[in-house]
Order: structure tokens, then sequence, then C-alpha cells
């Protein structure tokens, strides 16, 4: 299999087949990100032989002669990888045609194939067209993850994220209309000291106004060779406690009307949950609550301090 550096997938994707697309990241420019530093390029594409040999290897993964037997006299099911996740910091960025290319591909060697997913950037919908968005929902790609980390327009623009609030709404509700569901990853402690609140408030705002079918907290940790961390050491910007960050999530999560799943899964978290929008908010917050109250700042600082690598 052609994998380069370290590959990240969200949590709910360890089921799927793991193919990579691109390697690094379009943009490559959040003050927070270490993701990606290992590589010794911003941003590659896979070469379609690569991507057809990876999935031609990984048919033999699913290959039981038996089991082939089984499905010819009975009419059985295909056994095999029914969902595809493409790695890559965003997949999506590639133009509309080179991802209906690799979605020939995966179709050709698992026609069982139901969905193609992949992480994407607010930017990589936009630089779409609506009939290609639809010839992709069309083609198998659906259940996006995409890192908005907030909705307030402060800490998008001091990070470098590269678009507003408004275009998280305005090209959510492209995806919405061609038929492309999509995750949120949401970023708590990126407005800064003092800010989290007011941070929880624009995100739930601009949630408010799309369809994500999860928005998954992470925890932002701060490592010495990010671009934060020295303006940090400049005395630019100051980093929430981690009791903060649980009240920034706790008043997200009191604010959001949709119906979603919430859910907190990565290794930022030092404590796992996950629950349904609105019909299981009180117990989310119950939970957030024990941890404020229970768990306390040194204790939740231990984790962070001591998390190497995420």
């Amino acid at each position: 299999m052609h994998y380069t550096g370290t590959i990240w997938r969200p949590p709910y994707e360890a089921a799927s087949l793991i193919i990579e697309a691109t390697a690094g990241c379009t943009h490559h420019q959040c003050k927070f990100c270490t993701l990606y530093e290992d590589l010794p390029f911003k941003f590659r594409p896979s070469p379609l032989q690569d991507i057809e040999a990876d999935l031609l290897e990984a048919q033999t993964w699913y290959h039981d002669p038996l089991r082939k037997a089984e499905e010819h006299l009975f009419g059985l099911d295909e056994v095999g990888a029914d969902r595809i996740f493409l790695a890559g910091a965003n997949p999506f960025g590639l133009r509309a045609h080179h991802l209906l290319e690799i979605a020939d591909l995966v179709h050709r060697y698992f026609p069982q194939a139901r969905s193609i997913g992949c992480f994407a950037r607010v930017t990589d919908v936009s630089s779409k067209t609506d009939e290609e968005l639809i010839a992709l929902a069309k083609a198998g790609f659906d259940g996006l993850t995409i890192g908005i980390e907030t909705g307030d327009d402060v800490a998008l623009a001091f990070m470098n994220k590269g678009y507003k609030a408004k275009d998280i709404v305005e090209q959510c509700r492209r995806l919405d209309a061609a038929g492309i569901g999509y995750a949120f990853f949401y970023l708590a402690g990126i407005s800064g000291k003092g800010r989290g609140i007011e941070g929880a408030r624009a995100t739930a705002e601009a949630c408010n106004q799309v369809h994500p079918w999860l928005i998954g907290a992470n925890m932002l940790t701060i490592y010495e060779s990010s671009e934060l961390y020295g303006e940090i050491v400049k005395g630019w910007w100051m980093e929430e406690t981690e009791v903060e960050k649980y009240e920034e999530i706790r008043g997200l999560v009191s604010l959001l009307e949709i119906s979603t799943e919430f859910a907190m899964l990565g290794a930022s978290n030092p404590v796992m949950l996950r629950g349904a929008l609105p019909e299981q908010r009180e117990q989310i917050m119950a939970v957030l609550d024990s941890i404020i109250t229970g768990i306390g700042e040194e204790r939740l600082r231990s984790y962070r301090t001591s998390l190497k690598h995420l």
C-alpha cells in the first residue's frame, strides 16, 4: 500500500478501507496545526496508478474462495469494504474530474462500496460548481469530514483558516442541496482565553443553519513546533485553561438546535463521550458538568501536557 507519513482518519472511519488519495494539505497555513510537519512537501496528489494498485491489493484482504462460491450458489451479498475513506488532509480539494476518476476505480474494484468519504476544507467545496457537487454525490461521495474548527470569525482570521463563518454556512448548504452528507470537527480553545463562550455561541449560530450529521469536538493541543506556540511566547495570544475548554463545549451543546450527533472521540479528549442532540442534551451536559467539577484543572492539564502527539 502507498501510505505517506502518518495516516489520519476520524474515529468513526475505523472500519473503512483507507486508500491514500493525497498527502499533505493544500492550505498548510493554520497556526495550530502540526499534523503534516513530517512531510518534505506541502501537498501531493497520489498518482492514479498508485490508487489503482492499492485497491487491487486491498481486494486480496477480502478474498475468500469459499465465500465466493457461496455468493455464486446462494446469491449472497458480496463481501468487502462498503465504505472507502480517502486519506490525506483534504482530498476533496482535488479537481472534480480527478475525484470522479478515483470513484470510477473504487467502483471497479469494490462494486459493493456504498460511499466514499474524506477530509475536506470549506474552500474545497467553494471551488466546485453545483453540477460538479451533484456528479460527485452520484459517484458515491458522502459523509465528508470538515474541520470547520469554529464559527468565530476573529479566531478563524487569527489562525489563518482561510474562510469565514458565512462561508461555512454557504458551502454546506450547497452540500445539502447536492445530497452530500458531512460531519464537523470543532476545536475547543481556538478562540483563546476569555473568548471560549463567545466562540461557542458563534459556532452554534453557524451550525444551526446547516445539517451536519455529527459535530465532533476536539481539544486544542499546542505543540512547540506550531506557529501558534510562537504567538504565545510573544504574548500575542493566551491559551484557555482545560476547564474553560469544557465550559466552552458545554456552551456549544446548550445552544445547538439542530438534530445531530455530538461526540468527543479523538485522542485530544481525556474523556470521551457520544450522544444524540437534542434527545440526550441533558445527559451530555451532565457529563460535562461532572468533568468540570469532578476532575478539575490539574488532572485535565496533566493529560494535555503528557499528550506527546495527536
